[in-house]
């Protein structure tokens, strides 16, 4: 796999103009990353941490102060290069009404595409093909605003794919969801990048999504702190804790029972590894 997103001593800052003078504060204090094509990295960090705003310098919206980044082989630090870079790295966001524009689901898909002057046939296959991928063809001529949160996430995830991204960063996308919605939401994101190879960067406050990604990178006040697997990642029960973070239930479950000197794997991310471990835990010692 080739890098696709690359960050080299990443700095960033936020300037507050409504002071007298304005107000400098750096989120991001040199960063490095890399993300190879095809994976699926969830970007973990309690709130002012600087995860947002490092997937915003992947998408160009933000630009580095110093140090560079590079997605799908472009400097985003030159204009001419947010176009293509946005044509193949998009973004989801929070809050779905937000992203919605138009007034039936499937104008809202087109939206994009009609801006970049795609043609109408090439349009109207790329929006039914995109509303099948997330399984909201059926609504395609529903109002947006009559959809449930995680209908409405999964238009707005459907207007990114009909662009045909190679790559999707999704920041906190179940926030504003019920635990079906999330569900939903999530089931599309790993069939984006298990069946279509897109690859995915999910910043999210649920440990149990995190669990889902190959790779867990972890940011802490402007620094990346922990890059590993989420077994590895998860395992650190105590670390993560104190940096203001959870683990997955079954984790901080299994973390409990060892405390009290119950003999358990310290790995156990998924409900069925728990169970597992619970079963052999209670079974009684077979004698040959």
């Amino acid at each position: 796999m080739n890098t696709f997103l690359s960050a080299k001593n990443l700095k960033f800052s936020y300037i507050n103009n409504m002071e007298e003078p304005p107000v400098k504060t750096e989120v991001l204090h040199g960063i490095s990353l890399d993300i190879k094509k095809g994976e699926f990295v969830a970007v973990l960090g309690h709130n002012g941490s600087g995860k947002s705003t490092l997937a915003k310098c992947f998408n160009a919206i933000n630009t580095a102060d110093e140090g560079e980044v590079f997605s799908c082989g472009y400097d985003a630090s030159k204009e001419e290069n947010l176009l293509p870079i946005r044509q193949r790295v998009g973004m989801v966001f929070q809050n779905p009404d937000n992203q919605i524009v138009a007034t039936i689901v499937e104008e809202d898909v087109a939206f994009a595409l009609e801006n970049m002057g795609v043609e109408p046939e090439e349009i109207r296959r790329r929006v039914d093909e995109a509303l099948k991928t997330v399984d909201m063809y059926e609504y395609r001529e529903h109002a947006p605003h009559k959809l449930s949160g995680g209908q409405k996430q999964r238009v707005a995830i459907a207007g990114i794919i009909a662009m045909k991204p190679e790559c999707v960063l999704l920041d906190e996308p179940t926030a504003m969801l019920d635990p079906k919605g999330r569900a939903e939401v999530m089931k599309t994101v790993k069939m984006l990048n298990e069946e279509m190879g897109v690859t995915i960067v999910l910043i999210t406050h649920y440990m149990d999504e995190a669990a889902q990604a190959e790779r867990i990178v972890v940011v802490d006040s402007g620094n990346i702190v922990m890059d590993d697997v989420p077994k590895k990642i998860f395992s650190q029960v105590e670390k993560m804790k104190s940096l203001g973070l959870d683990v997955p239930q079954v984790t901080e479950l299994i973390w409990g029972l060892r405390q009290e000197g119950y003999d358990l794997p310290e790995d156990i991310i998924t409900e069925d590894e728990c169970f597992e471990a619970l079963l052999g835990l209670l079974k009684p010692d077979v004698k040959e």
